[in-house]
Formats: structure tokens, C-alpha cells, sequence
């Protein structure tokens, strides 16, 4: 039984790097066509059954969240959903969630930057940002929930616009921001991305069990309906 990537005694430390893949584990990256690649970013796979790997999710009929979850991407490959790269060492580099990540111009953006910049701005109480596709491109919407009684203008987003250039870069900037009375979350405290991109872009969401305040998604499909 072993993790995806592990440290390891016998061998060299490269800053930045963990040092090699789990013992057993068939890892690899991937790009979008499912091809491997090395010395570049994309995406974590493992491409063989491995011990700790998950029989079935609880209460889940034909296995179709858990397929939905690891195996929709890259048919009969668990697809884990971090961006990761294999090094010249043959080390590791993690970058996060391949789902929490805007193509903003295309500049990948890890929405965690983004979101430590603008809850740090007076009256905002937490965000989220998610990508919206558009005809022959994609736009990069940001909503705000605002502390009770507070609501957007043009000065506040221009504040924001100001602070994300400032701290970020001009790439950051999002096309739009909406305003909303809640952010979508998991039990577990987690806001979720995906669900809200799957929306803005009219596609099935699937599993709202997970969620502790489905009901706000209301809000979201108004906004979605309007745009579309």
C-alpha cells in the first residue's frame, strides 16, 4: 500500500521536488489528448489498479459518481485531478487542483491566489471564480458574497480590479463580477468549483448530496440562463 509520490532516504533532495513516485504505483502525466508527458505540466494519472485504491463510494448506484469522479477524463485511467509534472530528476512537482484552475488568456491561474488577494479586501466575505465559455473563447467570472447590506457598484469592482492587478497581474483580472447571496460548499467546508463552472456552461450536475447549501445553486442557474 503506498501514496502516489513519496520522499525517500536513498535518494538525492532537489528543492521543490518530491523525490519519487510510491512503490508500486504506475503514475504518470498526461496532457488533454491522454498522452504522457515529462518536464511539463499536466495532469496526474495512475494507470494501474494500486491496493489503496477505492472500491466503490458509499450509497452510490452503478458506480456513477465514482466513475464521474477518477474515470471520465481518461477512459480506464484514474484521472486524480491534480496538476503535477515529472521532473528531469525524476522527482515530483504538485501544483494543486486541476479543476480549482482558470485559463485566463491562456495563462493558467490557480484560483487559490485569486481568492487570498480579493477576501483580503474590506467587505468581501469569500468568493469563487470559475471559467464561462463562450462562443470561440472562455471569460472568467468571479462572485462576491459581500458582508450583510453591502452591495457592488463600480468603484468597489474597480477596487478589486486595482487590487488583483497590483498584487497578481493584469492576467488575473476576471471579465466579470457578480454579486451573490451564498457560496456553494461541501460538508466539509470546501467551496466547489467545478459545480459552479458546470452550471455557468448549462452541463448536469450530478452530486448535490455532498453539498451543505444546494439551494444557493438557484441563484447560479438564474445568472447562467441570463448569460447563455
Amino acid at each position: 500500500m503506498s501514496c502516489f509520490v513519496l520522499g525517500n532516504p536513498n535518494e538525492p533532495v532537489y528543492s521543490g521536488e518530491i523525490q519519487c513516485k510510491g512503490l508500486g504505483m504506475d503514475i504518470d502525466i498526461f496532457d488533454e489528448q491522454g498522452k504522457s508527458i515529462t518536464n511539463k505540466k499536466g495532469e496526474l494519472v495512475c494507470k494501474s489498479p494500486f491496493p489503496s485504491k477505492p472500491l466503490f463510494f458509499w450509497n452510490d448506484k452503478n458506480n456513477q459518481k465514482f466513475n464521474e469522479a477518477y474515470f471520465i477524463k481518461y477512459p480506464n485511467q484514474w484521472h486524480h485531478g491534480d496538476y503535477a509534472k515529472i521532473t528531469v530528476n525524476d522527482g515530483l512537482i504538485i501544483y494543486g487542483r486541476s479543476d480549482a484552475t482558470l485559463n485566463s488568456g491562456g495563462v493558467r491561474i490557480g484560483t487559490a491566489e485569486l481568492y487570498r488577494v480579493v477576501e483580503n479586501i474590506e467587505n468581501v466575505v469569500e468568493c469563487i471564480a470559475v471559467e464561462h465559455q463562450l462562443v470561440n473563447d472562455t471569460q472568467v467570472i468571479l462572485f462576491l458574497k459581500l458582508i450583510p447590506n453591502k452591495l457592488i457598484n463600480d468603484e468597489f469592482v474597480l477596487k478589486i480590479r486595482n487590487q488583483i492587478k497590483y498584487l497578481l497581474s493584469p492576467k488575473h483580472i476576471p471579465s466579470k463580477m457578480i454579486q451573490v447571496q451564498d457560496i456553494p460548499k461541501t460538508k466539509n467546508g470546501k467551496i466547489v468549483e467545478l459545480t459552479v463552472k458546470k452550471i455557468m456552461n448549462n452541463e448536469a450536475v450530478l452530486n448535490l448530496n455532498s453539498l451543505v447549501n444546494p439551494e444557493c445553486l438557484l441563484e447560479y442557474k438564474k445568472i447562467a440562463a441570463e448569460l447563455n
